[in-house]
């Protein structure tokens, strides 16, 4: 399985990524592994969706790194913005 999860701190900044393994990817966001989300405060996991294939994964989180009506979407729809 392939995810594509949102991060979200203190301060209610949002991180969007990709891995293929959620657990390990999310403690190295915990541990200050990953040099884009150190400067969150306690990011959190707060939404995730499953792929069985990378293609789809990659392709969804690049959509949502445009922050155009995907982001948008997913957003209203998590009742965010």
């Amino acid at each position: 399985m392939y995810f594509v999860y949102l991060l979200k701190d203190v301060d209610n900044k949002l991180y969007v990524g990709y891995s293929e393994d959620l657990k390990r990817r999310i403690q190295e966001h915990l541990n200050n592994k990953v040099y884009t989300t150190r400067r969150m405060k306690n990011p959190k996991l707060f939404y995730y969706e499953a792929y069985s294939h990378e293609e789809q994964a990659k392709e969804r989180e690049r959509k949502l790194k445009q922050y155009g009506s995907s982001y948008h979407g997913l957003l209203k729809r998590l009742r965010i913005k």
